[in-house]
């Protein structure tokens, strides 16, 4: 299978460019000309490398990468920049960028970096555990002490939210922001997702490792009784 990326650039000439170039060398290239536009090709689809500008529409380049590191995203994140300080720098690699590449750049060293990031991605394993819990980013399943779970998208959606910030809590605002974005179907949706969850992920035959904490928010987590 060839390498597939997804590149977020506003100057379409340079885009043109670099997806032409891309497309001779057999990579499949996706492109998106603001943050929005790209966040949401980069949450619908699977990259092996993901480019950004850093100076974007709607949402910066640097903004885009922490947002989807947030959310649990870890696909090798290029940076597309003209800014060249090492501040600038610093808050790339601060928000979860892999590699820079400084504008104008060459095309061969752009293929170089992205075969190197590709085969970088390919080796690690998109796995999480927490409190006697994993989760599989790549295939898609979860367990609870090596039990299969079967969650719905919302679902999933909700406990990598909560696993990936395990065992801090996590507020009601940033989860429903996680699962509907801005458009929040309404103020008690959460609540019956959460339930739906809880009886998924605790049920009657698990210690309880999903708690409510009172004015805060939700946290998954092992409490000492349930140690091993």
């Amino acid at each position: 299978m060839g390498i597939s990326v997804l590149l977020v650039e506003d100057d379409y000439d340079l885009a043109a460019a670099v997806v032409g170039s891309l497309e001779l060398e057999g990579i499949s290239c996706d492109h998106a000309s603001n943050g929005m536009h790209g966040y949401e090709l980069a949450t619908q689809n699977d990259y092996d490398v993901l480019m950004f500008d850093v100076m974007l529409p709607r949402l910066s380049g640097i903004g885009l990468c922490d947002k989807l590191r947030k959310e649990g995203l870890d696909t090798p994140v290029l940076m597309l920049t003209a800014l060249d300080t090492l501040d600038d720098k610093t808050a790339g690699f601060n928000a979860g960028t892999d590699d820079y590449l400084t504008k104008p750049f060459d095309m061969e060293e752009l293929l170089l970096r992205i075969r190197a990031l590709s085969r970088r991605y390919s080796r690690q394993s998109r796995k999480f555990i927490a409190a006697g819990l994993e989760m599989n980013l790549d295939t898609h399943e979860v367990w609870r002490n090596g039990q299969s779970l079967n969650l719905t998208p919302t679902e999933w959606k909700l406990l990598q939210e909560l696993v990936m910030n395990s065992p801090k809590v996590v507020s009601r605002a940033k989860l429903e922001q996680a699962v509907w974005g801005d458009s929040i179907p309404s103020q008690s949706l959460l609540k019956v997702y959460l339930n739906k969850l809880r009886k998924k992920v605790d049920g009657p035959d698990f210690c309880p490792i999903i708690h409510t904490v009172p004015g805060v928010g939700v946290v998954l987590r092992q409490e000492d009784e349930c140690a091993e």
